[in-house]
């Protein structure tokens, strides 16, 4: 079985995929990334590590064969809108994905599973997902691309992943879409304090102070040494991370 896309199937196709395959919902983001990368990166990075999973799920005989939804392009992120950002507020994101969830049951699916590309949507993601299983006979997931890198390539560094238009987003965008990032890409200078919301004063706390988004520039972390093939790297990584979180959702729900 092939991999189809929802937004090339006709009505009578997508009722038929509904009974057996799971529907994939990218979620992405549109908002500042510093001065090197474009305001589209979270929904850019989403959809490449989705598509590289989806064609690594293509290559198996038997692997699953979901149904890859357009991405939903706009997220929550009033925090960049001191530069620039095209933001749903918390509550409006949380609806739009109750009527597309809704929709998608109302159309015959009963899997689904939500892939997320941007930090600010998680919580609001995940709550979407627990209250579509509390009101429609369903089973759905959701997770976000960056917690499922294999950790293989030792390519990875903790403390600045996922971060924001810093090394980790840099890199992949080097090594995904190298034509829209501005180069050479600007070193970030330190900035004391650091930002709560990077660096909590104790582990377990999330900080939010006014104003640490512009104070910082936009950024988590220097960008500077972003690499185009360690992005790769990661890229490669996430995608088979997902590939294998998709298989086993399908497996375990059939």
């Amino acid at each position: 079985m092939s991999q189809l896309r929802l937004n090339e199937l006709t009505w009578q196709e997508v009722r038929r995929a509904g009974a057996d395959r799971v529907a994939l919902l990218p979620i992405g983001s549109q908002e500042q990334h510093a001065l090197h990368l474009p305001m589209g990166t979270d929904t850019i990075l989403v959809e490449e590590v989705l598509d590289r999973a989806l064609e690594l799920l293509a290559r198996e005989a038997s692997g699953p064969a979901p149904v890859r939804l357009p991405a939903l392009p706009f997220g929550h992120s009033p925090h960049h809108l001191f530069a620039a950002a095209v933001s749903l507020s918390a509550a409006t994101l949380g609806a739009v994905l109750d009527d597309v969830l809704d929709s998608l049951v109302t159309s015959g699916y009963r899997r689904i599973m939500v892939v997320n590309g941007h930090g600010g949507n998680d919580e609001i993601m995940r709550l979407a997902v627990k209250r579509l299983a509390l009101r429609a006979e369903v089973t759905v997931a959701a997770c976000s691309y960056w917690t499922l890198g294999t950790g293989e390539s030792g390519s990875d560094r903790p403390g600045v992943t996922p971060g924001h238009a810093g090394w980790f987003e840099t890199s992949l965008m080097l090594a995904a879409r190298p034509d829209l990032v501005r180069t050479p890409v600007p070193a970030r200078p330190p900035v004391e304090p650091p930002p709560l919301f990077d660096h909590p004063p104790h582990p377990g706390l999330t900080v939010e102070r006014h104003g640490e988004w512009a104070r910082v520039g936009g950024s988590t972390d220097d960008a500077s040494g972003a690499d185009a093939d360690i992005g790769g790297l990661l890229l490669a990584e996430r995608a088979r991370g997902l590939a294998e979180a998709i298989r086993a959702f399908d497996e375990t729900t059939r």
